[in-house]
């Protein structure tokens, strides 16, 4: 080995994210997967690695990378000429295609780069599935790093995007930020089958750490919320406009608005409302293209508590495509005082998966806070 590069490891989650533009919840397990493909999903996980090796460009002559054969690493290393090596290709034989990759090949992986020794850090690829399954093999073990492309990333061992997460790896590398535990999260499925939004700390990773770069945890919504997402609802309720499609997002505040309307919400999908009553639910982005074309719409969304993430956390149903179609004078955006109050210098976070556009969508924005009180924030 080259004493003089740093040794790092990286694995690609290439299925990640499938499932979030086709209105799915995630992308784990095979009938899932397969239910996304049939949907037309389009995976994306290799273009948030490109995003974040491509930044990594200024020290790539410094780093010597072990990674996974196939779409799991070695293509797009050896597509962008990084000095790589593979873990055994004997533990991924059973791989043929992109959809036959599978959480024990990410476990696998990771247990190997774990018994590395000079191994300085793991980068992932992928959201919190991929997270918990990092997790399962490395412990504390060794330092890790995810980059954000799952449908949820409620968890803190995240960066903010692929550029943040880039210079994160540098910035350890050089000695310049410490570790710290950060949370692993993911939904707890048995509240979520019973209509509950609620998140479950499934363990802890040690991460690069700078605030500017990393993602904070999802942060739950408290009971002494309630009457203040009513407060909210009773507003966005009276603000609704006749004939106007309202494209109303996840999360347990903006089910406050269907609450009042007396009408039924999918907690973590896009439900569609026109006159006060719910036309649509879960919809995907073609079926929010296909109900919304040549008509007059808005989006109502919410923020994710402590993260600030506006869009590309948990509703990316809120694709590109349907964000450009909407267009952001169309875009209402709500949250609870507690959450605006919890998240640093009120600051909020757009990762659309197209970084084109989250620089266009930069600028500040009006928050709806309660019945008679808005905020002007900056989305950055």
């Amino acid at each position: 080995m080259d004493n003089s590069r740093h040794l790092i490891g990286l694995i690609i989650n290439p299925i990640s994210g499938m499932g979030g533009a086709v209105g799915l919840k995630g992308t784990d397990g095979a009938e899932t997967l397969q239910k996304a493909v049939e949907l037309g999903a389009i995976p994306f996980a290799l273009k948030r690695a490109e995003y974040f090796l491509k930044e990594l460009n200024p020290i790539k002559s410094k780093l010597m990378v072990i990674s996974c054969p196939g779409e799991m690493g070695e293509k797009k290393l050896n597509s962008l000429e990084f000095t790589y090596k593979c873990v055994s290709h004997a533990l991924f034989n059973d791989i043929q295609e992109l959809s036959q990759t599978s959480a024990a090949h990410t476990i696998a992986a990771a247990r190997i780069m774990r018994e590395m020794e000079d191994l300085e850090l793991i980068v992932f690829i992928g959201g919190d599935g991929t997270a918990r399954d990092i997790l399962s093999a490395i412990k504390l073990d060794k330092p890790c790093l995810g980059v954000p492309s799952g449908v949820k990333v409620y968890s803190s061992c995240f960066s903010l995007n692929p550029k943040n997460a880039a210079n994160l790896v540098m910035q350890y590398l050089w000695g310049e930020i410490p570790l710290q535990k950060s949370e692993v999260l993911d939904i707890n499925e048995e509240e979520y089958r019973n209509g509950r939004l609620v998140s479950k700390i499934f363990g802890h990773l040690l991460t690069p750490s700078n605030p500017n770069f990393s993602q904070n945890s999802k942060m739950g919504t408290p009971h002494s919320d309630l009457s203040n997402q009513q407060r909210i609802a009773r507003r966005i309720v009276e603000m609704m406009e006749e004939d106007t499609y309202y494209l109303i997002g996840p999360g347990t505040t903006t089910k406050a608005i269907t609450d009042v309307l007396g009408q039924e919400k999918t907690v973590l999908g896009v439900d569609l409302a026109l006159n006060g009553k719910i036309i649509e639910c879960d919809l995907n982005e073609e079926r929010i293209i296909e109900s919304i074309r040549g008509k007059k719409a808005k989006i109502i969304t919410s923020l994710i508590g402590r993260q600030g993430f506006l869009f590309g956390r948990g509703n990316l149903q809120f694709s590109p495509k349907v964000l450009k179609t909407i267009g952001v004078k169309n875009i209402i955006i709500i949250s609870t005082v507690f959450k605006m109050t919890n998240i640093p210098n009120q600051v909020l976070r757009i990762d659309t998966r197209d970084p084109e556009l989250d620089e266009a969508m930069k600028g500040l924005y009006k928050i709806v806070v309660d019945y008679d009180q808005e905020m002007i924030c900056m989305v950055n």
